[in-house]
């Protein structure tokens, strides 16, 4: 059955459980509106670890045809795959005289919401750059299983939006060429993804079209779109200021990631009959000076289409 961490929460007894699930969904808009579907052995039913299915990669055809005559056959190819459900999160050690002392936000809760934050970060950082063949411990991304497929687009030259300058010369060709990226994918997207650099000079291109406008989500958070699509700020990579989403240094070029969330696209995978977060806090009731509470989850992530996610390359940002 898929679910989104909102469901799962109703499934959720545990007041701090809760507020784990919750703390996830309002730190990241991706962890928001992803879907996760189980990951159900095909024998006992019960959880795996192991999620398979099947990408489409081409699409069909049709055309007209004669009296009398037959129609070219063709079929939509398809792949299989599979993907490892990963287990990622972080622990952290209090005192119990610490955790007794009070003040203004209690330890265990800065804890436990740092804790949370470093887990969503990695989170989305592996969504765009996982690579199980550089960590084994880690799931499959985005830059992965996009490169090289028809939604990988490079403009001619590289789109100058490095100063407002450059900007006010090159927003139009940098939307044209967006257009054209968007064109490639199988349907609108559910978001754009990138880092706070072209967030801010995509932001700036959209204005001077008048295709800028800004919305609340339902945690109050400003969420700004183009063309009713949101834009999205990854962020830095956890326990760094180096963004999720690249810059080359030598060049101050940047890629823009395209997705269309759902379960005949792009989602989330997780473990059947769990919350796809966890959380372990740390028990003082019981011997022992030092208690140790950790924050957990279980995940991947699979793109059932590859037309269901893009990548744009060539964005001069710096």
């Amino acid at each position: 059955m898929a679910i989104t961490l909102e469901e799962a929460k109703n499934n959720v007894q545990d007041d701090l459980q809760l507020g784990v699930i919750d703390e996830f969904q309002k730190s990241s808009w991706l962890l928001d509106n992803l879907t996760f579907d189980d990951a159900i052995s095909p024998t006992g039913g019960g959880a795996t670890l192991t999620y398979g299915y099947t990408r489409l990669i081409t699409q069909p055809t049709a055309a007209f045809r004669a009296v009398n005559s037959e129609y070219v056959p063709q079929e939509v190819k398809k792949q299989r795959y599979t993907c490892d459900l990963k287990v990622f999160g972080g622990a952290y050690q209090i005192d119990r005289i610490i955790a007794g002392m009070g003040g203004i936000i209690s330890e265990v809760t800065l804890q436990t919401q740092q804790k949370i934050k470093a887990a969503q970060t990695l989170f989305s950082d592996t969504v765009i750059n996982g690579d199980s063949g550089v960590d084994a411990n880690a799931f499959d991304g985005l830059e992965k299983a996009v490169t090289g497929s028809t939604t990988e687009f490079t403009p001619g030259a590289a789109i100058d939006l490095s100063s407002s300058a450059a900007i006010d010369s090159n927003y139009k060709v940098f939307l044209d060429e967006l257009d054209n990226f968007l064109a490639l994918l199988d349907g609108r997207p559910s978001a754009l993804l990138m880092n706070t650099k072209l967030w801010a000079k995509f932001r700036a291109a959209a204005r001077r079209s008048a295709s800028f406008t800004e919305t609340k989500d339902r945690f109050g958070q400003n969420i700004t779109t183009y063309d009713d699509i949101p834009l999205i700020d990854l962020g830095a990579k956890p326990g760094s200021n180096s963004p999720i989403v690249g810059i080359n240094a030598t060049t101050g070029v940047s890629p823009l990631y395209a997705v269309r969330l759902g379960m005949d696209g792009f989602h989330g995978v997780s473990m059947a009959g769990r919350a796809p977060v966890e959380s372990y806090m740390p028990d003082f009731t019981i011997p022992g000076a030092v208690k140790t509470g950790e924050v957990e989850m279980v995940a991947a992530v699979a793109l059932k289409a590859t037309k269901a996610a893009g990548i744009m390359r060539g964005l001069k940002v710096q």
